[in-house]
């Protein structure tokens, strides 16, 4: 077993590892101990990222190359919720923000005696979501919006400990097998 076979393995094996704590991190709400930012919106569905899972689930195997590792999303928008930034509004996201607007009205329950909606914990939470959808419709188009850092993949000290746990786990193997064939 050459070095270039060593680190290939140790890297093989620590994206496993990783990939595992990656996913993890839509468990905590956090990467790894820095917690999201939390919707501003008062009783909104869950998290951002955590709301459908398609995010989670768009995470592909790493690629392992000769000195690293790489993770991405068939997702387009999960690069921008893992790094933070701006997008422009377009008018095809005012249709949408409209359309979930009227989605999230729509389920809104009225009292008939009383002519307006009833006062339940599902309407609250429905009328908290529909004027979050509307005031992200009454952007102008061309507009900036700021999406905040949710991030889950990426460098931290934790994933530092993680590759040494598992280069010096498969050095104590190289060194084992190194001492069977030394004995020979």
């Amino acid at each position: 077993m050459d070095f270039k076979q060593i680190s290939q393995l140790i890297l093989q094996d620590a994206s496993v590892e990783i990939s595992q704590e990656f996913d993890r991190n839509f468990e905590r709400k956090a990467f790894f101990d820095e917690s999201w930012k939390t919707d501003k919106y008062p009783n909104s569905k869950g998290s951002t990222l955590l709301r459908t899972g398609k995010g989670r689930r768009s995470i592909q195997n790493p690629v392992v190359t000769e000195d690293q590792t790489t993770w991405s999303s068939n997702l387009p928008y999960m690069k921008i919720q893992n790094e933070g930034g701006e997008i422009i509004v377009t008018a095809k996201m005012k249709s949408f923000f409209w359309a979930m607007y009227y989605k999230a009205y729509g389920g809104i329950q009225f009292s008939i005696k009383k002519k307006a909606a009833a006062n339940t914990q599902r309407n609250k939470r429905l009328t908290a979501e529909a004027q979050k959808w509307k005031a992200l419709a009454m952007q102008p188009v061309g507009t900036k919006m700021k999406i905040e850092q949710r991030q889950f993949i990426g460098e931290h000290p934790e994933v530092h400990k993680i590759v040494k746990k598992v280069a010096n786990i498969n050095m104590k193997e190289v060194e084992q097998h190194l001492k069977t064939i030394l004995k020979k």
